[in-house]
């Protein structure tokens, strides 16, 4: 059959740099992106570690001064944003930096886009919104998880509805991400457990996503593999610097593998969960991706039976719904093993919440990719399943 016309994308930033180390460049990144004063945006927790500090004073060797916002929360909002745009606007700043997980860096880019764009970062949601690049950005990661330091998407509560907005803009795309992995050796086992999930969740509806591609597909594929061998020692031992390099180089692939397939079910639904009861993002996928697997894999059992051979499961004679099945298994179990809990229950959420979070999820840009149509009864009976 011949193919109707597409065309697919693919976005990445100018500029990756990994390994050990790789965080001391950042001054001069951002110093050849043309800056002279930027703004880096962190969390009160990440200023606390006197890592913020230490970045600040590293691109300040460079010549570009830095001015500190650690005011980036879990599942920023908007407000966050519009504090940091005043920051930004109030020293007369001319580029970004992001300094943390996905919450830095999602409110960086909320505040670039509105620095530059103008307006309120209510009118970014969607796709593609803005029509003015952002400023210099430069995202320095220290989670290995959300992928947002090399993404194009972007993830801020409505603070009046209590929604994740989504928003998906290429001209967010950081200009340089970063991901050193001694920056990531001294976070806590239960937010390594998590943001490592995000990851493989991550990669796995960027595999069974109806735009997925060959190129794509190799970088999900390699990164279930990383997550599935290193993401259990790295949970045992956050010293353990190869674990955590591999770990970097994983989320950093699924977000390849997203940043051009999308996502799915899973994200659509977490995003509710984040946005009504401020729960981490990533205990939220890691609880809802076996049970959306499981009602996906009807749509296409041989994806999610590769999806088991690179969990490192032995799936020799098994038909494909039988190989899929044991895949899934395996993604519960290595939640269990990391100590993500069993159900939505144990993060106390509430059945009659369900509905109105169904409601929103059906609106979530993240629906659009997913390999199986869903009906608002469906996906309360995936948060039931997953309760």
């Amino acid at each position: 059959m011949a193919l109707a016309d597409q065309t697919f994308g693919f976005f990445i930033p100018t500029v990756s740099l990994m390994g050990v180390g790789s965080s001391k460049e950042a001054g001069d990144q951002v110093k050849a992106l043309g800056a002279k004063k930027a703004l880096l945006v962190t969390d009160k927790g990440i200023t606390a570690m006197g890592m913020a500090a230490q970045i600040k004073e590293q691109v300040e060797k460079s010549g570009v001064s830095v001015i500190i916002f650690d005011g980036a929360e879990p599942n920023p909002t908007d407000k966050n944003v519009h504090d940091g745009l005043k920051v930004y606007q109030d020293n007369k700043c001319d580029a970004i930096i992001s300094l943390g997980g996905g919450s830095s860096h999602d409110c960086a880019k909320g505040i670039g886009m509105v620095a530059t764009n103008g307006g309120h970062i209510r009118d970014c949601e969607g796709v593609n919104k803005t029509s003015k690049p952002m400023p210099p950005f430069v995202a320095i990661n220290t989670t290995a998880g959300t992928a947002s330091e090399m993404t194009r998407f972007c993830i801020i509560t409505n603070t009046d509805t209590k929604v994740k907005m989504a928003i998906v803009d290429w001209r967010c795309t950081p200009n340089v991400a970063i991901n050193d992995p001694v920056l990531m050796v001294g976070k806590p086992a239960a937010l390594t457990a998590a943001t490592g999930m995000d990851a493989l969740t991550h990669a796995v509806e960027a595999y069974v996503s109806t735009i997925a591609t060959p190129i794509t597909d190799a970088c999900a594929i390699k990164a279930i593999e990383l997550v599935a061998e290193y993401l259990r020692p790295v949970v045992a031992n956050g010293k353990n610097l190869e674990a955590r390099d591999k770990m970097a180089y994983a989320e950093y692939l699924a977000g390849m593998a997203f940043n051009n397939a999308s996502l799915g079910y899973v994200h659509a639904m977490a995003h509710q969960l984040g946005g009504f009861y401020n729960l981490p993002h990533g205990v939220c996928n890691a609880i809802l991706l076996p049970s959306v697997c499981e009602f996906n894999m009807i749509s296409n059992p041989k994806r999610f039976a590769d999806i088991a051979v690179a969990m490192g499961e032995n799936i020799s004679g098994l038909s494909d719904v039988e190989a899929a099945a044991k895949g899934i298994a395996a993604i519960r179990k290595l939640s269990s093993d990391i100590g993500i809990p069993a159900g939505l229950t144990a993060l106390n959420v509430k059945e009659t919440d369900l509905r109105i979070m169904a409601e929103n999820a059906m609106k979530d840009a993240c629906m659009l990719t997913n390999p199986r149509t869903a009906t608002l009864d469906c996906v309360i009976g995936i948060y039931k399943a997953a309760m």
